[in-house]
């Protein structure tokens, strides 16, 4: 069971108690105080006991992980982190114990769909790229600053539950992050890697009492050049912009860099989106189509220029070879859970020829 718990956006800090659900207006009223831990989610999660701990883990070599005894599946190693390597007819794949962390998605005959940047750090830090598993919590909405921005799950060592071959010959993937009793969710991870890429994150409800959360699949999608991309799919919709203190908008077109109100910069929050979203790049002859279910949110971010000079895991201008479009639960889209009960977030993604 599934309650998408819409709020009316933004609230004061003081009224928060009071807010009155409802859609995204159009025109919201704007407030300077506005930030992520004023976006009610009505859960607001405290560090599990045991997550220093696994954080520090995650920084030293592991046992070697199993490896499957099956054709196109093997542990191995990309780009300096240990991961499952898997390869089928249609498409080869690299998932990082590391976060859970898909790193790279390669259709046979074509080009990576992801950006994994050049300066990785070493575990325990976050990888940059790929697709973080954001849970659960999206950013710090609706929690305290003593929490690691996206949760619990980016910068633990993960382990490979199980893998299967399936009749078409793609392969199917389980994983899991650490179980924290205490923090009332638990968390799967299916991957299947095949002509199309299918990534789903099954949360459920283990503790006594209802648990509202946030997440995304931040897929860092890589292109010719951000200056020149389109998205598709967007246009009517409204947006919450973080760097306009998420006041509303409205989009008119398809999403590009351009945007005259706030040009060479994406964070924004689609609200009440379609699930069915088209990445247009001319530079590299492709269009890549992402399908998603169990979410009515879609995050668009490019960091720009000055912000991507501010991070340490960027070369210069890398910031222009990447976009991310992130399958979410965020801003009003908050999953909301009755106990034993379970929710289910999927994207799939996969490249169409430009016509």
């Amino acid at each position: 069971m599934r309650i998408a718990v819409r709020l009316l956006l933004p609230c004061l800090i003081a009224a928060l108690a009071g807010c009155v659900a409802g859609r995204p207006h159009t025109t919201s009223p704007r407030t300077d105080a506005m930030t992520e831990s004023t976006i009610i989610t009505e859960t607001r999660f405290t560090t599990p006991a045991r997550y220093a701990d696994e954080v520090s883990a995650a920084a030293t070599p592991a046992a070697a992980t199993t490896a499957p005894d099956m054709d196109g599946v093997r542990i191995g190693t990309f780009a300096g982190h240990p991961a499952v390597l898997v390869e089928t007819a249609d498409a080869r794949a690299a998932i990082a114990l590391h976060g859970g962390h898909l790193l790279s998605y390669v259709p046979t005959g074509g080009e990576d769909l992801l950006w994994l940047s050049p300066r990785l750090a070493d575990a325990p830090a976050a990888i940059r790229g790929g697709v973080p598993v954001v849970w659960p919590f999206f950013g710090r909405q609706g929690q305290r600053d003593e929490v690691p921005s996206h949760g619990f799950v980016r910068t633990v060592r993960w382990q490979l539950v199980d893998a299967a071959r399936d009749a078409d010959g793609s392969v199917s993937l389980t994983l899991a992050p650490p179980r924290y009793a205490d923090l009332g969710l638990d968390l799967r991870m299916h991957l299947r890697i095949g002509a199309a890429l299918e990534q789903t994150l099954e949360t459920t409800n283990t503790g006594d009492a209802p648990v509202a959360f946030t997440q995304a699949l931040h897929s860092y999608f890589r292109v010719s050049d951000i200056a020149d991309v389109r998205v598709e799919g967007l246009d009517g919709l409204h947006f919450l912009d973080k760097n306009d203190g998420y006041a509303a908008h409205a989009q008119a077109g398809d999403w590009a860099l351009d945007d005259a109100r706030d040009p060479g910069r994406s964070d924004y929050i689609y609200t009440d989106a379609g699930g069915r979203y088209r990445l247009d790049d001319p530079g590299f002859g492709r269009r890549i189509e992402l399908t998603t279910s169990g979410s009515r949110a879609l995050v668009v971010w490019n960091p720009g220029e000055a912000s991507a000079e501010r991070s340490s895991d960027m070369n210069d201008g890398a910031w222009r070879g990447f976009l991310c479009l992130e399958a979410a639960n965020a801003g009003p889209d908050v999953v909301r859970l009755a106990p034993r009960q379970t929710h289910v977030l999927t994207q799939r993604v996969r490249v169409l020829p430009r016509d």
